[in-house]
């Protein structure tokens, strides 16, 4: 039995009470989808909580008063580098009488002054001057108790990994290393270490669904070369390719990793399956879509990485990207994607990685699907809220496999979410 918090409440004043099934992960509740308290109570717990929450590349903020405006989950938060070097991040709302302060989603200021009264913040999120401050000829303005040093925005901690900036708002939260641990960072530096990402593109998917649908379906490896008839059908994945998955201690974080392999690719496993994923006859008009190059040495041709609660890293080929996932509704999320390139991509390691962007996004050849499929779930539980979801294959438990065939991943993360909002 737990009870679930409304966001500015203390935990002892109860909103709601739910009861999470006997059967533990291998059960999700359907109300977890559709209460309003729930929703509202995940912000306090989890994205103003505990959390780190991933906001922008170091690389999208280079120089002094560069900045980018994004969410901790609703929370509207400006990152912006000063003229320190450091990278701050604080709540996007003035003190006085709580307006926007950046209304771009990217650009360079020498400070932030909020449009409404012209009250001026620096690159630290430090209330700087109020306009009128000592009044009009002697008349009106602050009174001599108000004290500017006392008035600002709520201030985040900020943390990088690989050149991904992250923020907490919990002062006493662990550091953001061994928030992720070993394995989870030397995924990251795999993909993004010792390097300098480019921004190839950036855009935001409108999902129709709650947005801890999406997280499931990025941990989902069961599904991928079964909705995805793209993977199947070219050979780009298959639970029968060699592969793994990878689930950390507290089961918030994951990786779901693969290599081609041609021989897996003509096995009769799918055909005997009778899956709608399975059309030899398929061809591409232009096969190119697919030449790629070796870009890794460990020859893994797809890595799907998340950490808890809403941040995405994926290669899939030569495809690389950064899909943030942002709450707006109860049933309503906001995915935005950022596909990245390297400094030092050939001309034809450039053209490669465009051309394969295809494959991913709202249109992608792969993952299309992905943006209607959690709306097919969204709308099918519309009267279910007392019935459950069963998550049984691969076992019961939140560990890593070399299996894909499995929702331990899934599981995984519903084991994270549990501990964090005390269900």
């Amino acid at each position: 039995m737990a009870t679930v918090a409304a966001p500015g409440v203390s935990d002892s004043s109860t909103i709601s009470t739910r009861t999470w099934p006997r059967e533990g992960l291998t059960r999700v509740p359907y109300w977890v989808f559709e209460a309003a308290d729930v929703y509202a109570a995940e912000q306090q717990r989890l994205f103003e909580g505990p959390a780190w929450n991933y906001l922008c590349l170091e690389a999208e903020i280079p120089n002094a008063g560069d900045f980018r405006s994004t969410f901790v989950g609703q929370m509207p938060v400006v990152v912006v580098r000063d003229r320190d070097g450091a990278i701050n991040a604080f709540e996007n709302r003035c003190a006085h009488r709580g307006a926007l302060l950046a209304l771009d989603d990217r650009g360079t200021v020498k400070s932030f002054s909020c449009v409404y009264h012209a009250w001026n913040y620096d690159l630290k999120g430090n209330l700087k001057g109020v306009a009128f401050k000592n009044g009009v000829r002697g008349e009106g303005g602050m009174p001599p108790s108000f004290c500017m040093e006392d008035h600002g925005p709520r201030k985040l901690r900020v943390e990088s990994v690989a050149g991904l900036v992250f923020a907490t708002l919990l002062p006493s939260a662990p550091a953001l290393h061994e928030y992720l641990g070993d394995e989870i960072v030397a995924r990251i530096e795999r993909v993004l270490g010792g390097r300098t990402p480019v921004v190839l593109g950036r855009f935001t998917q409108s999902l129709p669904n709650n947005w801890k649908l999406y997280v499931e379906n990025v941990k989902d490896s069961y599904h991928a070369s079964i909705l995805h008839l793209f993977f199947t059908t070219f050979g780009l994945n298959r639970l029968s390719m060699r592969g793994g998955i990878i689930v950390d201690p507290s089961g918030g974080h994951h990786v779901s990793f693969s290599a081609i392999d041609r021989a897996a690719e003509k096995d009769q496993e799918y055909a005997s399956q009778q899956l709608r994923s399975e059309h030899e006859s398929y061809k591409l008009a232009d096969p190119t879509l697919l030449e790629g190059f070796d870009e890794f040495p460990d020859g893994v041709t797809l890595q799907i990485l998340s950490v808890f609660p809403g941040f995405v890293l994926q290669q899939i080929q030569n495809v690389i990207a950064v899909r943030q996932i942002l709450p707006r509704a109860v049933d309503r999320t906001d995915l935005h994607w950022t596909y990245l390139g390297f400094a030092d991509d050939t001309p034809q390691q450039r053209t490669i990685r465009h051309k394969q962007s295809n494959l991913v996004g709202a249109a992608g050849y792969v993952s299309m699907e992905d943006g209607c499929v959690g709306g097919f779930v969204q709308r099918g539980i519309a009267s279910a809220a007392d019935e459950c979801a069963v998550l049984e294959m691969g076992g019961s438990t939140a560990e890593s496999s070399e299996s894909r065939a499995t929702e331990a991943s899934v599981r995984g993360f519903w084991k994270a979410y549990r501990a964090a909002m005390g269900l």
